[in-house]
């Protein structure tokens, strides 16, 4: 059994320049549709052609291209954090929130790999 219980949704986030650029980019030449933008914290999402896969693009002044981080959905945030310190996995500070729109916590594989969880606030 799991150590932590996911939903049946992931996130690939990317660092980009111009999240606006991309998200046409995306939508023109591999036809995902757009989510929404939020301007306000720097984030835009598209639906893939993949059931419960999005791609989301955080906004950088010097994106690091190669850099994608996988977003496991979790229904419960702390106690999949909990269970995963618990078993040692390392933790890139603490739970960030953004009200009503998501919770995420950054951790790393053995190989140093980045590795992100968030729960749906918006719901």
């Amino acid at each position: 059994m799991a150590a932590v219980e996911l939903d049946k949704t992931i996130t690939i986030a990317l660092s980009v320049k111009d999240r606006h650029k991309s998200a046409t980019w995306y939508a023109d030449m591999l036809g995902f549709a757009l989510i929404y933008h939020m301007d306000e914290a720097g984030w835009s999402e598209l639906q893939t052609n993949t059931d419960g896969v999005t791609i989301g693009f955080g906004e950088q002044t010097h994106p690091t291209p190669g850099n994608a981080v996988p977003v496991f959905g979790t229904p419960d945030i702390a106690t999949s954090r909990k269970a995963l310190e618990d078993l040692g996995v390392a933790f890139d500070g603490d739970t960030e929130t953004i009200p009503e729109m998501v919770s995420t916590a950054t951790f790393y594989d053995p190989d140093g790999n980045a590795l992100m969880l968030a729960q749906d606030l918006s719901k």
